[in-house]
């Protein structure tokens, strides 16, 4: 096998693992706009039920804020998708909340999906189909060749083992919280999202960063 020429436009792009990945990565992040837009509606919902108590006044204002970053990014003619995302977020939240008529209910499908995402990802390094093997599979255009190579699938197993402890720390804390705590701790999981929320998830990529910043794996084409 030879190094791939992972091109766009007849121009080269990545021609290792850890190039593909960083680059991958720098478009999940989102830049800062993008790690605020995330944050604001759960800060929204908190200072609200802090302020009021009030779960419908404390939904309102949350989403409100969301839909009016949503505007703003239309306005600007500049990608939604991290706006979106908290949207939907929030709007997942209200739902569970609004059948319950707990506040604390906010947070439930967060704590869901976490646990459930690193699930999901610790099954994909045990089965060797670790999670960033289809970053790779999405830059060459071949989603599963980056298999072939067992050096690739090492170094995909060990950041997707980074990608799973956020996960596993926000379990970890918020749960034992929404269990025990009732509405009186919806401020501390509010607390506690925004804190193991982005500033984590940074500090998990820059581990990541790091990590491939030490090595160069070829990325390998497919036979003609």
């Amino acid at each position: 096998m030879s190094t791939a020429d992972v091109t766009s436009g007849g121009t080269s792009a990545h021609d290792t693992v850890e190039a593909a990945v960083r680059a991958q990565l720098a478009k999940a992040l989102g830049g800062k706009r993008g790690i605020l837009e995330a944050a604001v509606p759960t800060v929204a919902f908190t200072i609200g039920w802090i302020s009021t108590e009030d779960l419908k006044t404390s939904l309102i204002i949350s989403i409100s804020l969301a839909v009016l970053l949503l505007v703003v990014r239309l306005a600007q003619r500049s990608t939604p998708q991290f706006v979106i995302n908290s949207l939907i977020g929030i709007g997942i939240g209200a739902f569970f909340a609004s059948r319950t008529g707990e506040a604390r209910d906010v947070y439930l499908p967060g704590i869901l999906y976490n646990a459930g995402y690193a699930g999901a990802m610790l099954l994909s390094i045990v089965t060797r189909w670790p999670l960033v093997g289809f970053m790779i599979g999405s830059v060459t255009g071949d989603p599963t060749g980056w298999r072939r190579d067992p050096g690739i699938v090492k170094l995909c197993s060990r950041l997707t083992w980074l990608l799973i402890v956020p996960c596993v720390i926000r379990v970890v804390v918020q749960l034992p919280i929404y269990l025990t705590a009732g509405d009186d701790g919806v401020a501390a999981l509010g607390i506690a999202k925004v804190v193991l929320g982005w500033p984590l998830q940074v500090a998990c990529l820059g581990a990541m960063v790091w990590l491939l910043a030490r090595g160069r794996t070829p990325i390998q084409s497919t036979p003609a």
